[in-house]
């Protein structure tokens, strides 16, 4: 429903994810403004899901960040995986929750881990909601993805102010590659408990306002495409 639901309120968002690739994860941020993510075609393309990545959460260290997961990144103030988002506008860092979210920390890091988001693309900017991203490489190509993951929420993880979250179709059980950020500085917490945020911004929030302001279109039946690519160079561990 992300793909479509996250248009609107709750129905186009769930949408924007729906359409589009060949089945890359669907438009957690999809939707209109404060709508329910999921909106479908436009943001979202929906995709394949991705599968969920084995021990990729794994993040060892200190209360100060001791060494990382399984490839030595370091980690977050409680031990926790922290990966770098380097865009054409800039870089983002977050600190993902394995504790709270386990498996769809484990689905992003095996992604991530395998390079998959090396030169892919924002497809979806929509102001005071989400940008939105995971799913295309240059061009709006749909990106393949592993099999999708289930659904995973917790109390402990909201949809704040750059808060990293998991874009999916109209089915909860959806999420695969495409991932969105919160860029509403009230956060959107109607998506709280639909979908599945695991993350938090820790550096870039300069950056992902830049990516909040660009200029968009309505391309190959997708909304909110930006009309400059916002080429996601990589994401990595720390």
């Amino acid at each position: 429903m992300f793909r479509s639901a996250l248009f609107g309120v709750s129905l186009s968002f769930i949408m924007l994810a729906a359409c589009g690739s060949s089945g890359s994860g669907g438009g957690a941020a999809t939707g209109g403004a404060g709508g329910a993510p999921g909106g479908g075609g436009a943001g979202a393309s929906g995709g394949s899901g991705g599968s969920g990545a084995t021990g990729a959460t794994g993040a060892t260290g200190g209360a100060s960040g001791g060494s990382g997961g399984a490839t030595g990144g370091s980690g977050g103030a409680a031990g926790n995986p922290v990966i770098e988002m380097d865009t054409s506008l800039g870089k983002m860092v977050f600190e993902l929750d394995p504790k709270n979210m386990p498996g769809t920390t484990a689905n992003f890091l095996a992604y991530v881990d395998a390079g998959f988001y090396t030169n892919t693309i924002i497809h979806r900017v929509v102001p005071d909601f989400v940008i939105q991203g995971g799913g295309y490489s240059s061009g709006l190509v749909a990106k393949s993805a592993n099999p999708p993951i289930k659904l995973e929420i917790s109390p402990a993880v909201l949809h704040d102010y750059g808060a990293l979250s998991m874009a999916r179709t109209s089915d909860p059980d959806s999420a695969d590659t495409q991932f969105f950020v919160v860029n509403a500085k009230a956060g959107a917490h109607n998506l709280d408990g639909n979908y599945a945020a695991f993350g938090k911004m820790l550096e870039g929030s300069a950056v992902l306002d830049a990516i909040s302001g660009v200029t968009t279109q309505t391309q190959s039946g997708l909304a909110n495409v930006p009309v400059t690519e916002v080429v996601v160079k990589s994401v990595v561990r720390k």
